[in-house]
């Protein structure tokens, strides 16, 4: 499961062939012990949850990199290595 971004002590990750269980292209967002999945294309949340503020946080950033994101998903579910995405700064 690579880490493609950190931020604000987000852990963003994309984990290599994970295409079965939720069937749609998705990131998953750790802080401190906490886990949310997100679908890229559309910000919805799959699964689990974050504080309010840190969930405002990733999803500001899903927005702004939805494009590298796909391309990510796309090389993760071939099990090729994604590239890491800037953070929020």
């Amino acid at each position: 499961m690579p880490s493609i971004s950190m931020f604000y002590g987000i852990t963003i990750y994309l984990y290599f062939k994970d295409n079965k269980q939720h069937h749609t292209s998705h990131i998953h967002a750790k802080y401190q012990g906490e886990e949310v999945i997100i679908s890229i294309p559309d910000g919805k949340v799959l699964d689990g949850q974050l504080p309010s503020g840190k969930m405002k946080l990733v999803l500001a950033w899903v927005e702004l990199h939805q494009e590298e994101l796909m391309a990510d998903w796309d090389l993760a579910v071939s099990g090729e290595q994604p590239y890491k995405i800037k953070p929020l700064i």
